[in-house]
């Protein structure tokens, strides 16, 4: 494509309101090569230059080296950088060169494993190396035959820690002679999967230790700030971090798209979902082919069904069909079907979530359209990534939402552009999460002291103390052994820090499964009333059975969506850790969280209007997590109060402007953020702004707030000082997911609590 020639004639339409707010030009680069130490083994050689491969990238080069040399290694480069060449080209070596050695190769996604293994047996080393798949779609009747012939096993994390480790005497031979283990997409191990992942990692390399083998570990990921460190947390162990990418790429334009505001006394703007369609819609109809990213499931299936009726609406209605969505909670096959749809041309353009971020191939993607800033800067870049594959010059356009962060960045493209990755943040320790691992850990062999160092130290001893006094372990001299009945690993759901899962059924079709939802989050997306969608179909919640795990839903043909309320309180529990900031004391520790959806509004579908706002009663729901917290001095109250400010409404508009820029730091999402703001806490006895990670037990994102939060809070002055409504608007301070209809807020009271406490800071 012109993107260039594209975008004049974006300008020229009548709707253009100036929305184009930055474009950024980022220049084609050159290829940088280098050699190898020694070559590869002819046959391997022989097989890449098959495929083209006749030289190496400079990163592949240093990667394919240092694990000749045994080192653990981190490679961070760009999307279709062939980080997997890093990986494959020492994996296979040493598989052609010693008949007896094992790998295994660990991928977030089915999708991701299936497209290895075709990339695998296309270079055709069969049968020297046999490459099988074990996940939970391979057949019964194949799997003892891939433990005992299959070299290179490729799972998935679930995989590994159901049906792997729990059975690890099975795979003697396989474990005994294991030399690599292989983990793609690093960086999407954070928060609470990533938690999970890192214990499994910790299993395996103790299990692998029960049969003599230490195997080496390489990791990619998407650009980061902490790479060592993900890497450490992850495995417990050191690695060499590989960086310098020498991979060629076109020239992009990278586009910040701001919608107008549409109603100035509030200060809303258009729906970013509306100006993407307006986007996508265009770019598919000039056969563009076209990926439209979204934060959410729900958001995918809503692009979708905008596109499919402004298509019906043209002279071209046959685009409607060559148009589908793409996202977690769809069967293998409806996700497979659509991957080879899009990859042969059948398909001109997805709405997808981040499930299509990942580095399925899906063949030539020139545009890319996201819907919302993607919450981190590295899943940003990722996705910018999927256009332009072929060196040819793509386009990427990021369509503002209407909230703090994505504002800011409009305002201040320079911090994206010039601004360092996120740190990712994960805590392998979360007591919630540990507990469950060192149950599987005992299930696989009896656990003793030696083994709290790998798990977490003195916090692995605490928690096996309390389940042995559970009766969950029993100990037996220095062993800790497992009294459970049944496996542990079949009880614990690795994807949240919840077991349970709630089963969504249509009656309308007989009690038809249409997905699943994990009890966490159960309460926001499936109470009596919500609009669910499902591959582009609206579905009403007509009943939340609790008791059953069940979601009972009908089809309906609804003009709105759905948008939940609810109100937090918070007790803290203990203090861990505590720093002088400014005129103030900043708090890091640990809090008990109780949360409840009290209502939902109807928003009008395209331009989000509230049309009814209705009460629910539901059950509260309790946590444990962790939280940063910071009091107001009592000079500073004494301050808004001769200013006639609200104290209320400003440490309410400050809890949102802050937690809408801390993905700016740390590694998350939004939703993984929770806040609660009082003008008096019972236990501080003072006005207090609490921020908290939104997962029981906590998974690092409030750490890294207390850690940086000077940098961080400085960066919210600088919204509330930019945005240019007068009072506060969705840009600045006001949150959807506010459960008090976002009232009160103060943005000056906001503006001058801040300013106070970091000016006391600089002193």
């Amino acid at each position: 494509m012109n993107p260039e020639r594209f975008l004049s004639r974006l300008r020229r339409l009548p709707d253009y309101k100036d929305q184009i707010a930055h474009v950024e030009e980022i220049p084609a680069r050159a290829a940088d090569f280098a050699p190898l130490d020694f070559p590869l083994p002819e046959r391997l050689s022989a097989a890449l230059q098959q495929q083209g491969l006749t030289r190496f990238y400079s990163h592949q080069a240093e990667a394919i080296d240092n694990a000749r040399l045994g080192h653990h290694l981190i490679v961070t480069t760009a999307t279709a950088s062939g980080k997997s060449l890093c990986y494959n080209a020492p994996v296979l070596e040493t598989l052609l060169l010693d008949r007896s050695a094992r790998a295994l190769y660990l991928f977030p996604t089915k999708a991701l494993a299936q497209d290895q293994r075709g990339k695998l047996e296309s270079l055709d080393l069969f049968p020297d190396v046999v490459t099988a798949t074990y996940d939970g779609d391979t057949p019964r009747e194949e799997r003892s035959a891939i433990k005992r012939t299959a070299r290179l096993v490729i799972t998935n994390p679930d995989m590994l820690h159901v049906g792997i480790l729990p059975y690890h005497t099975g795979w003697g031979t396989f474990l005994r002679n294991l030399r690599f283990v292989v983990v793609d997409e690093a960086h999407i191990y954070r928060g609470v999967f990533g938690a999970h992942v890192a214990n499994i990692l910790r299993r395996l390399r103790r299990v692998a230790a029960l049969y003599n083998a230490r195997p080496q570990l390489i990791a990619c990921s998407a650009t980061i700030a902490n790479p060592q460190e993900l890497f450490a947390k992850l495995t417990g162990l050191d690695a060499e971090v590989i960086s310098n990418d020498g991979a060629p790429a076109g020239k992009k334009h990278f586009v910040f798209w701001n919608p107008p505001v549409h109603d100035p006394a509030s200060g809303a703007r258009r729906s970013s979902n509306a100006e993407a369609t307006t986007l996508f819609t265009t770019l598919v109809g000039d056969g563009v082919r076209t990926i439209a990213f979204t934060r959410a499931r729900k958001s995918a299936e809503l692009l979708l069904a905008y596109a499919r009726q402004a298509f019906e609406r043209t002279t071209r209605p046959e685009l409607a069909q060559r148009i589908l969505s793409y996202r977690a909670g769809y069967t293998p096959a409806q996700r497979r079907d659509i991957e080879r749809r899009l990859f042969n041309g059948e398909l001109t353009g997805v709405t997808a979530t981040n499930a299509l971020e990942l580095g399925v191939d899906i063949g030539g993607v020139d545009a890319c359209v996201l819907t919302g800033y993607p919450g981190t800067v590295a899943s940003t870049w990722q996705q910018a990534g999927r256009a332009g594959r072929r060196q040819g010059e793509s386009l990427a356009v990021l369509v503002a939402a209407d909230n703090p962060l994505d504002q800011f960045l409009m305002r201040r493209p320079d911090y994206f552009f010039g601004k360092s990755h996120e740190h990712a943040a994960l805590d392998p320790t979360n007591r919630h999460i540990l507990s469950g691992h060192l149950l599987c850990a005992a299930y696989e062999h009896p656990l003793t002291d030696d083994d709290f160092d790998l798990f977490g130290g003195e916090r692995a001893a605490h928690v096996t103390r309390r389940l042995c006094e559970n009766g969950d372990l029993a100990a037996r001299g220095d062993r800790f052994v497992y009294t459970g009945g049944d496996y542990p690993a079949g009880l614990m759901n690795i994807r949240s820090a919840s077991a349970n899962q709630y089963v969504i059924v249509d009656d309308s079709r007989g009690g038809s499964v249409l997905g699943t939802v994990e009890e966490a989050r159960v309460f926001e997306t499936l109470h009596p009333g919500a609009v669910y969608l499902h591959l582009g179909e609206s579905y009403v919640v007509e009943e939340l059975d609790t008791l059953n795990h069940r979601a009972h839903v009908r089809p309906a043909a609804a003009s709105y969506y759905t948008e939940p309320k609810t109100e937090s309180f918070i007790e803290i529990k203990q203090t861990l850790a505590s720093k002088d900031f400014g005129d103030t004391v900043a708090y890091f520790g640990e809090v008990v969280v109780t949360t409840q959806v009290v209502g939902y509004r109807q928003k009008q579908l395209f331009s989000d209007e509230v049309l009814g706002v209705f009460d629910l009663d539901l059950p509260e729901q309790r946590f444990e997590t962790e939280s940063v917290w910071y009091p107001l001095p009592i000079a500073l109250v004494s301050d808004l109060e001769r200013a006639r400010l609200d104290l209320a409404g400003g440490v309410h508009a400050v809890e949102h402007a802050s937690i809408g820029l801390l993905p700016l730091f740390a590694l998350c999402d939004r939703n993984d953020i929770g806040g609660v703001s009082t003008p008096w806490h019972p236990q501080v006895g003072a006005p207090t702004i609490f921020v908290h990670d939104a997962h029981p037990g906590g998974v690092g994102i409030a750490e890294t707030g207390f850690r940086l939060i000077n940098e961080w809070l400085t960066a919210t002055k600088t919204l509330l000082d930019e945005c240019p409504c007068q009072d506060g608007c969705p840009s600045c301070i006001q949150s959807p997911k506010c459960g008090n209809n976002n009232e009160p807020l103060d943005k000056a009271a906001a503006a001058r609590i801040l300013g106070s406490i970091l000016q006391g800071a600089k002193r």
